[in-house]
Parts: C-alpha cells; sequence; structure tokens
C-alpha cells in the first residue's frame, strides 16, 4: 500500500463519486479507478460498491476511512516535522554549565528559548568544567557549553556571555571574615577546599597559579566534585576557596558563608558559550541566534 493509494481512496470515500473525486485530484477518471482496483487487490476486499448510478462504501470500505486519515495525518506530521527540523524550529540541543556560577546565563538563555523556540528542547548537563567541557563539544556528546576559558581551542568558536570578579569563600566564623577584602597572600596558612584534579577546572588551575604568584602552593584539606559540596565543606570550616561572585546569585546560596572580594586582582574570569566551528545542527543556530539577545556580550 502506497500513499497514493490511501488519499485516492479517501477522495472516492468523501466524494462517492469517481468523477468528482479525480477532478479534486487532478488526475483522469481511468487511473483512479486502477488505482482503487489496486488496493482493493492488496487488502483482499472490495471498499466501494459500484453501479452506473451511484458508490458507496462497502462495510470495510467504511472501516477503512479512519485508519486510512490517520494515515494521511501521520504522513503530514512527519513532512512538517523534517522541514521544521531542517528550519531549526525543533530539535535538541545540549548543553553543558559548571554550577553555580552558571546558573544566570542558562535561566536566562532557556527562559528566551522556551518563550521563542518552543520546540527546541534544552537538554542541561551541570558540572561540566572547562577542559571536560570542552573535550564532550569535541567529541560530539554536547553541543554548546558556558565555561569559564581564557582562550578558545582550535576547532571551537566562543563568545563571552559574561565577565566574573574574583571572590574568596570562608566560613562565617572565620578570622578574616569582617574584611572588606582579602588578598591571596592573606591565605598562604589557610587549609583549601577545591574540586577534583579530573574535573579539568578552570577555577582549580587560576587558583592555583595566583596561590603561586603570591609564593606559596595551597595547602589543600579536602577536594570536591561540585561547587556545592565546596561551599558546605567551606561553612563548615574545612577550608576556604576561591570562586567568581556571579556563584551566588542574588545573595543565595551563602547560609554559613562570608563572601569578600579578592583584593589584589582586577583580573575579570570571562564566561563564554563556546560550540563546535561549522557545526551544522539548524537548531543550534537558532539558539546561538537568539543567544545575542538572551546573553549580549557585556562591554569591554
Amino acid at each position: 500500500m502506497e500513499l497514493h493509494h490511501v488519499t485516492a481512496f479517501l477522495a472516492v470515500a468523501e466524494e462517492l463519486h469517481f468523477g468528482r473525486a479525480a477532478a479534486r485530484l487532478h488526475m483522469a477518471q481511468p487511473p483512479l479507478s486502477r488505482t482503487i482496483r489496486q488496493l482493493e487487490r492488496q487488502l483482499g476486499t472490495p471498499l466501494f460498491e459500484r453501479t452506473t448510478r451511484s458508490v458507496r462504501l462497502t462495510p470495510q470500505g467504511a472501516a477503512f476511512v479512519d485508519p486510512a486519515r490517520e494515515i494521511v495525518r501521520a504522513v503530514e506530521t512527519a513532512e512538517r516535522t523534517v522541514t521544521d527540523a531542517s528550519s531549526g524550529e525543533i530539535g535538541e540541543v545540549r548543553v553543558g554549565f559548571a554550577g553555580p556560577s552558571s546558573h544566570r546565563p542558562i535561566s536566562q538563555l532557556a527562559r528566551r528559548v522556551r518563550r521563542d523556540l518552543p520546540g527546541i528542547e534544552l537538554s542541561l548537563t551541570s558540572t561540566t568544567y572547562g577542559s571536560g567541557a570542552i573535550e564532550r563539544i569535541v567529541e560530539g556528546s554536547l553541543d554548546l557549553a558556558v565555561v569559564m576559558y581564557p582562550s578558545v581551542p582550535a576547532g571551537l568558536e566562543s563568545r563571552v556571555v559574561a565577565l566574573n570578579r574574583f571572590v574568596v569563600v570562608l566560613s562565617e566564623d572565620h578570622r578574616l571574615a569582617g574584611r572588606d577584602a582579602v588578598a591571596m597572600a592573606d591565605l598562604a596558612d589557610e587549609p583549601w577546599v577545591m574540586l577534583e584534579p579530573s574535573t579539568g577546572s578552570t577555577l582549580r588551575e587560576i587558583t592555583l597559579h595566583k596561590a603561586q604568584a603570591a609564593g606559596y602552593v595551597p595547602r589543600v584539606a579536602q577536594h570536591a566534585p561540585d561547587s556545592w559540596a565546596i561551599f558546605a565543606l567551606v561553612a563548615a570550616g574545612l577550608g576556604v576557596t576561591l570562586t567568581v561572585d556571579t556563584a551566588f546569585g542574588a545573595g543565595w546560596g551563602r547560609e554559613g558563608l562570608v563572601v569578600i572580594p579578592l583584593s589584589d586582582s582586577s583580573e575579570r574570569a570571562p564566561a563564554r558559550l563556546l560550540w563546535r566551528t561549522g557545526d551544522s545542527s539548524p537548531a543550534l543556530r537558532q539558539v546561538l541566534d537568539l543567544s545575542e539577545q538572551a546573553l549580549p556580550t557585556p562591554s569591554g
């Protein structure tokens, strides 16, 4: 059974007249009659009772009307789906992000995609850090990522969407908790809580670099799998950590913690959208275009 058999059957079933059905299908009546006979042979049953004066559906033909309409609707849906996927109106974009510091850009992007591109699903993966996110984009298991990374590796493209300030996170009863600012040198004798080395975190590497520039190697008291675990350990007094101001949103997530600007650094940490060069996904291109409005590049 082919689609033209089904559409021919429906035209005759709805018109109950071969001449009118043929005109509706923009074809001659003899080919239409042959098409109906082919369908009846394939189904092994007559679908119409024909006389010189009338055409009527047989019981079998009447039973076939609704399934035939479902077949046509399914084909039309499939065609629309392919067309929409080709234009980027529907699809999936897999997005990786690190953790709390990425919540704002991820939330803004997701809100705009839901409003303006409802046929596109953002599939989100958290705790995707620095080099780990880059590896996943290169290998194809992610389409897009929000990362703090100082440069753009070959084969990838990026756009800066935020400039973050470095802050030191202490427990609320820490001896430095009352300071307006803290320098890296002030933390030379402190235990540190950091992400696992295997995460590929850029922030971990920045912390090590800044400590070495201040003349010491940080004493890591404990590693943690993600930022939420780090903040819980710092609040418990197990050590200090370095992060960026956007990790705390509009004041949330600070229970038991004090967040103090890093005094000896005017450097900003760029947060980037990162994707594969030449990625042909129409859905990704739609999301990237929309991101220009949802996450404009900051001045400076």
